[in-house]
């Protein structure tokens, strides 16, 4: 094989795959940016024009040769080395210009001019395939595809062994993401005699075949975002293969090297398999294997492991309920590593002592190839792609204490100094591409594998011992101890990958006990293993170098944070993680900032809020952007500019005149949260110029990632703590003012959600549950001082802004989170001008636009000083129903819940305002509404459940004079059969329940014709038939508490359908507690209350033609089961609880106004004429009433 083959294979021996085929992979190498002196020479590529002009020229000329040319073996070879020779790469010629289907046709012509028994010829059209296909990220047409995957599997069975190298490169590359385009070819390749399993066995005794093979199994099975995953079959094939091979030790006489090479060519291949889908090989068995042998690949070459590993991890066995844990009994699963873990082994110390002597030069070999490792992993994982984007500036070491031993202390995985030569170093570098690849295919099977299964194994990675306790081998293991900073980092990523979305699973941990049982309880291990975590993060902050790695921590810790249940652990954890990431606000590397800002985010949002965090809140250690600098403020102090605080030159304007500037007495004496001023001084302060690139003394805001990350923070600070913020409410508002007054669209959008945060803060301290005093409000005067100068700032601009609809969306929202007091006081114009804009802006193009004027005006229309307005209510009607036709369903969405708003404005004007307010609205506009909320009835779900709430309060205001008018009476009746049919239909309990609601709250209209009208029979039975059988109790509950809404005993028709309802009534109480679901069973209490009210209100009704079937009734078993309820209930002894009606519906007499309201039916039945089954009924009543008194 000649040299360049063996270059070009050894190109190929990284930790990355053969090169794609796909535009969607990005080239490895990248130049790293030279400073080049202004005398030095500018540096000047070949021209992107002689790529193209080589390339047609050879396309030409080979497009001119046939099989029977003469010479055609020196013509092709001249022509492939010319192509061989010129760089096609994008990254360094962008202007190439060379067509796809051009090189596809040069290809398909190439493969049809070498024959096989040119084996030399072939081996160069190998390369040339490669080289082409992955430097131009040529996307294959079917035909080419066809073509050269017929070519290489002939060249593979007809060519030579020695030509399989080169041909199996060119497989990898026209296979890379077309696994499932290329079925017809896998059986040869895949099947038991295919030549890629021959080669990829692990009994192959040329490593670099079976490398190559691999790489192809692994291209086969990787899979393209839009593209048909491939088949089962082929994929568990090649998934047996990786694993085998993980598993097989190495042979005697393999180069360590080269056997490095193959574990990663296996870990790529498995990584592939996990990728893009759920976990499909198998159940727990083959889950334990995988982790086993991915847990002993994490140790590949570390320093002093030397342990023997379990072939299976089994998962630890977890409590379904939160209960007493039997004792702890030692874990099977763990692997013997705890007591072998040996840190005296010769090498790893002679690599100590070489690396004590400081840092040597990277071999500029090894260099290129750690960079391709870059650019692989890089394109292959998006969390690595956050880390290296915008690393423009050095990074700055903190002055920590060294925690790692010192073969450690690198900052590249190739930084060794080995007076042998580079052999070991460079051994050291690929057993660190093999532990990078075991992480990341852990990272794969992490986000495969269902959460609720992965916990089992948690304590395999996760240590959850406490301190002192044996060493475990553990993620913790790597994050501290590894000496490369690109494991590190992945060891962090599936550390953040299991902790994202575990709250749930978290949720049982628990150590706030002072008393410590006897026994350990998975609680308890729980709370250890976050405070390990905890430890050992902070740990590894105080030592990481890498600000790569170091932004990966901080990612770690907060999504640990997001996810810990605090309120359940000893205070104490949180405090520390506060102090100690306050340095790194100054850090020189944007990433570590932002993240940084990001935790902090994390700290003021989970379970705000907390105790702990209201503490570190409050305490006065900041300097203050709003008065003086405080130099001992070290987190800020390199903000400070020729020895003036910073704060001194902020762009934040303010009038001496504006409201901004008024405080009351407590605000003077209160200071800013030291975190509200570093948001507000990462916003709108200019930083000390940090860069030699940028011009001395210039004034820079920071980078657009941490001012949007501050306004984040400062919108979660707002949100969980408010009562911390609100003395500072004019200066937050200026803040937002500011940012509104931006050209940079984000920044304008960060400003308006924190506007908006702000009011809904507001709005939040006025809710009469909350129980907030008057005191410790912001006063009204105060809202609405910031409000007026919020409006007549630049929040009109934002909401004119079409060019930008997410910032007209947002403006929106802040508009409805005006406090509805406030907004009664703010001038005329001023509340026309936002109710005009909110009317404009529901016909804007952008469905999103439209969503948010639509939601903000179903606001605005319950607001006490507009709702009595009736050609604002009328103007809103008119817009909302036309939204209500919208194509956009999240329009339709919001539409129907404006719709709901204002009908429930309609109701409440009933009772509250005149019959005039009736009287104005036009019926055309009811009858409108009416139907549009019909025909709403048969949309989607998340439309339907407030379209027919929108049914039962037009039913239940439509007064007599209309409801007599022809014009109205097929849209009554379709109206009422719309919330039967909703009852009855197989919809969401939501709107199931929302429909009954609906039907009751339409009985409630004295002008209904219950008694005649041709649906009314309908409707009693839809209620009644749910009322017995709907497997949801709060259906049943709905249901009931509307049959006890008639007034009037005519309403219930004639005695069958009273009856009927009676018999209804007393079927569902008697089986109010059958139910399999413990979810159901909570509301069956509630139930059984509606019921009993339901039954007496029949009572109270009931008239003598009713007395012989309520006696029939009353005096069976039937009688007996109701008596015993209807006991508990006039006693009180089983409360309404969840599920509760409301108060218009419900019940909320005291027992002894129960009582007397039996009393009064049984004065009222004895007054009856005389009816023979009278007796009977008054005699049920009086033993009632007689039990009732008893003690």
């Amino acid at each position: 094989m000649c040299s360049s083959d063996l270059e070009s294979m050894a190109a190929q021996a990284g930790f990355s795959i053969a090169a794609p085929a796909f535009g969607s992979r990005q080239d490895a190498s990248v130049l790293s940016a030279v400073s080049l002196s202004a005398e030095a020479a500018p540096f000047t590529p070949r021209d992107s024009s002689d790529a193209d002009k080589q390339f047609s020229h050879c396309y030409a000329k080979l497009r001119g040769l046939r099989p029977q040319s003469a010479q055609l073996r020196d013509h092709l070879n001249l022509l492939f080395d010319k192509l061989l020779s010129e760089n096609y790469n994008k990254t360094f010629n962008p202007d190439i210009t060379i067509r796809p289907e051009d090189v596809c046709t040069l290809l398909k012509h190439a493969s049809s001019l070498v024959p096989f028994n040119q084996e030399h010829l072939v081996i160069k059209l190998c390369q040339l395939i490669h080289h082409l296909l992955n430097q131009l990220k040529v996307i294959m047409d079917e035909l080419t595809l066809d073509v050269l995957m017929n070519y290489v599997t002939c060249a593979l069975k007809k060519c030579s062994t020695w030509t399989h190298s080169d041909v199996l490169l060119a497989l990898s590359t026209i296979v890379y993401g077309n696994g499932p385009q290329c079925h017809q070819h896998l059986e040869s390749l895949l099947s038991e005699n295919g030549i890629l399993l021959q080669y990829s066995s692990p009994s192959q005794p040329d490593l670099e075949l079976q490398r190559v093979s691999l790489n192809c199994m692994a291209n086969i099975c990787l899979r393209i975002p839009g593209q048909p995953p491939l088949d089962e079959q082929y994929r568990a094939v090649c998934f047996r293969v990786f694993l085998k091979t993980l598993q097989t030790c190495k042979p005697a006489s393999a180069d360590e090297l080269f056997f490095c090479m193959v574990l990663q060519s296996a870990l790529k291949g498995l990584q592939c398999c996990f990728s893009g889908g759920k976990w499909k090989f198998g159940g727990m068995e083959e889950l334990g294997t995988v982790l086993a042998i991915l847990k002993q690949m994490m140790f590949q070459g570390s320093p002093g492991v030397s342990v023997e590993w379990p072939s299976v991890l089994y998962p630890a066995p977890l409590p379904q309920y939160e209960g007493p844990s039997s004792p702890r009994q030692p874990e099977t699963t763990k692997p013997p590593e705890m007591s072998k873990n040996v840190t005296g082994r010769s090498k790893p110390s002679a690599n100590k002592k070489r690396k004590s002597r400081g840092k040597g030069k990277k071999n500029t070999t090894e260099e290129n190839e750690d960079e391709d490792v870059d650019g692989e992993i890089t394109n292959k994982q998006e969390a690595l792609k956050e880390q290296c984007a915008a690393e423009k500036e050095n990074t700055a070491k903190p002055s920590a204490q060294n925690l790692y031993p010192s073969w450690k202390q690198t900052s590249s995985d190739s930084e060794f100094s080995d007076p042998e030569g580079g052999a070991q170093s460079k051994l050291r570098l690929y057993h660190g591409r093999v532990r990078q690849g075991a992480l990341l295919c852990l990272l794969a099977v992490v986000k495969s594998v269902e959460k609720r299964t992965l916990y089992g194994y948690w304590s395999s990675f996760i240590p959850d011992s406490p301190i002192g306790g044996p060493p475990q081998l553990t993620l913790i293991t790597t994050i501290l101890k590894d000496p490369s900073p690109k494991v590190r980092a992945c060891a962090l990523q599936v550390l953040s990958a299991m902790l994202d979305g575990s709250r749930q699973f978290l949720a049982v941990a628990e150590d706030i006990t002072s008393s410590r049982p006897s026994y350990t309880s998975f609680s308890f291990s729980l709370a250890t293993a976050i405070r390990e975590l905890h430890r050992a993060l902070s740990l590894a902050l105080l030592a990481e170098i890498s600000p790569q790695t170091l932004t990966q921590i901080i990612k770690c810790l907060a999504y640990l944070v997001t996810n810990a249940p605090y309120h359940r652990l000893k205070p104490g954890l949180l405090s520390p993680l506060w102090r100690q990431i306050r340095p790194y606000v100054r850090h020189r590397d944007v990433n570590v900032r932002v993240s940084v800002l990001t935790l902090y985010g994390a700290l003021v949002t989970t379970q705000a809020p907390l105790s702990e965090v209201q503490l570190l809140l409050r305490q006065p250690d900041g300097s203050s952007v709003f008065g003086s600098y405080t130099p001992q403020d070290t987190s800020l102090s390199w903000r400070q500019r020729d020895g003036v605080s910073s704060s001194s030159c902020t762009p934040v304007k303010q009038d001496s005149h504006s409201p901004l500037n008024s405080h009351t007495p407590k605000e003077e004496d209160s200071s800013p949260p030291w975190l509200l001023q570093l948001c507000v001084a990462l916003i709108t302060q200019p930083r000390e110029s940090q860069s030699d690139s940028e011009e001395t003394g210039a004034t820079v805001l920071e980078p657009s990632p941490v001012r949007l990350e501050a306004l984040q923070v400062l919108s979660h600070l707002v949100r969980g703590y408010f009562s911390l913020c609100q003395s500072h409410l004019f200066e937050i508002g200026q803040v937002s003012a500011w940012c509104l007054g931006e050209t940079d669209p984000s920044i304008q959008l960060h400003g308006a959600k924190l506007l908006d945060e702000l009011g809904t803060g507001i709005i939040q301290q006025y809710r009469p549950e909350n129980n907030i005093p008057e005191s410790q409000r912001i006063p009204i005067s105060q809202v609405v001082a910031f409000w007026s100068e919020v409006l007549r700032g630049p929040l009109n601009a934002a909401l004119q802004n079409e060019q930008h609809p997410t910032l007209q969306t947002s403006a929106c929202d802040t508009l409805s989170s005006i406090l509805p007091q406030a907004f009664a006081q703010l001038p005329e114009k001023t509340q026309l001008m936002c109710i005009t804009v909110l009317l404009g802006l529901t016909y804007s193009e952008n469905y999103l636009v439209k969503t948010a004027a639509v939601r903000a005006l179903g606001i605005y229309v319950l607001f006490p000083c507009l709702r009595e307005d009736v050609m604002f209510v009328a103007d809103t009607a008119n817009t909302i129903l036309a939204a209500l036709e919208d194509r956009s369903p999240n329009v339709r969405v919001k539409a129907a819940w404006s719709l709901g708003n204002l009908t429930d404005t309609l109701t409440v004007n009933m009772e509250s305002v005149s019959v005039d307010f009736q009287e104005e609205l036009s019926d055309m506009l009811l009858l409108k509404m009416l139907q549009t909320a019909t025909r709403a009835s048969s949309d989607k779900d998340r439309v339907k459940s407030n379209a027919v709430r929108a049914l039962g309060n037009l039913l239940h205001f439509l007064r007599e004079s209309q409801l007599t008018r022809s014009v109205f009476k097929q849209p009554l009746e379709d109206a009422v059969r719309a919330l039967v049919k909703t009852v009855q239909s197989e919809a969401m309990m939501k709107v199931r329940w929302n429909a009954c609601y609906a039907l009751g709250n339409a009985f409630r209209n004295p002008a209904l014709p219950l008694e005649s009208a041709s649906w009314s029979h309908d409707a009693f039975s839809a209620l009644c038939n749910v009322m017995t059988s709907c497997k949801n109790f709060k259906v049943r509950i709905k249901s009931a508490a509307a049959l006890s809404v008639p007034a009037q005993r005519c309403c219930y028709g004639d005695t069958d359908r009273f009856i009927c309802v009676w018999h209804a009534l007393a079927t569902a109480l008697e089986n109010s507690e059958d139910t399999n679901d413990f979810l159901e069973y909570r509301y069956s209490a509630s139930l059984r209350h509606t019921l009993s009210q339901a039954l007496l209100h029949l009572l109270s009704l009931s008239q003598v033609e009713d007395m012989s079937a309520l006696a029939k009734s009353l005096s069976g078993e039937e009688g007996r089961g109701i008596r015993v309820h209807l006991v508990k209930y006039l006693r009180a002894e089983e409360a309404a609880t969840e599920g509760a009606e409301d108060d218009r519906y419900g019940d909320s007499f005291t027992p002894q106004q129960r009582v007397k309201a039996l009393e009064k039916t049984a004065e009222r039945l004895r007054r009856l004429e005389t009816e023979v089954n009278k007796d009977t009924v008054v005699a049920f009543l009086e033993d009632l009433l007689k039990s009732c008194e008893e003690p």
